[in-house]
């Protein structure tokens, strides 16, 4: 019977661009750090300097007295702890690669010229690799998405559904451990679903709807 060997299990994902990385291998290597390592090194002082990509839903005071370097788009809560800060482009004013949570790589277009003194990602990292005397090998978008495409052939394939070669080894009996069910009742993760990136939290029309959505109590004069 298909229904009976038909498999369920899935993960959503609470970080638009976790798909992309975990396709790309992105992770802590050997003697790397994961989030909760890397906060704790802060405050321990273990960790003198932080390179935050974009990274603004992580409370400022959990840098601790690192030196932070901050690359973004929106002066959202990320800018706003940074001791320097290298103003990227945002997603409407460059030609991207995305990956949604399906897995299937799509193509973003850029609509508007960038503002200000604001530069691709790309470029910023690839000016301080050559600063920091680790120049990489690329010196524009075409040499970048080559090597890309090299090195995670995924990506030279838009709109495709990804591959389940494997799946079906997976138990999802064997993931977690056994223990006691609580009767605590499940709570979202997520404060307020209109204000969850610094894209939304920059929308007026976000604001809105968060506004509709979670009406603010105005106190009686």
């Amino acid at each position: 019977d298909k229904q009976d060997a038909w498999n369920g299990f899935n993960i959503l994902h609470t970080a638009a661009s976790r798909v992309a990385g975990l396709d790309m291998g992105f992770i802590p290597q050997t003697g790397g750090m994961a989030l909760e390592a890397i906060i704790k090194g802060c405050k321990t002082g273990k960790i003198k300097t932080v390179f935050s990509l974009g990274a603004d839903e992580i409370p400022a005071d959990k840098f601790g007295d690192a030196f932070v370097i901050y690359q973004g788009s929106h002066g959202d809560q990320g800018a706003h702890r940074a001791d320097i800060i290298l103003p990227g482009v945002a997603y409407t004013e460059k030609d991207a690669l995305w990956v949604n949570m399906e897995g299937r790589v799509q193509m973003g277009l850029q609509a508007v010229p960038a503002k200000g003194e604001a530069k691709q990602d790309w470029a910023i990292i690839r000016a301080l690799s050559e600063h920091c005397q680790r120049t990489l090998p690329y010196d524009n978008i075409e040499e970048l998405r080559a090597k890309l495409i090299a090195d995670h052939p995924t990506f030279g394939g838009l709109d495709h559904a990804p591959g389940t070669q494997g799946a079906e080894s997976f138990d999802p009996a064997k993931v977690g451990r056994a223990g006691k069910v609580l009767k605590a009742p499940l709570g979202s993760i997520l404060g307020d679903f209109y204000f969850t990136n610094p894209i939304a939290r920059a929308s007026t029309v976000m604001a809105e709807c968060s506004n509709v959505h979670n009406p603010i109590s105005e106190a009686a004069e």
